[in-house]
């Protein structure tokens, strides 16, 4: 986060409204960065960039949003 490259890259998918999935546990992360948290907190909310556990959490949750 201090570095400032995280909010880079997804600033670059936004703009070039890609969509950015990351994926993997990164609880030891949030746990050490409030910043983080926030960050990837407010990040699920959107529609362009998620953190999900696993890929199968990634598939359902696009399976959540193709039906509703």
């Amino acid at each position: 986060m201090r570095s400032g490259l995280a909010g880079e890259i997804a600033q670059k998918a936004v703009n070039y409204r890609l969509k950015l999935a990351v994926i993997g546990d990164i609880s030891q992360h949030l746990a050490a960065s409030g910043a983080l948290r926030d960050w990837v907190r407010e990040a699920n909310r959107g529609r362009e960039i998620w953190f999900e556990p696993s890929l199968d959490s990634l598939a359902a949750r696009l399976d959540g949003r193709a039906g509703g």
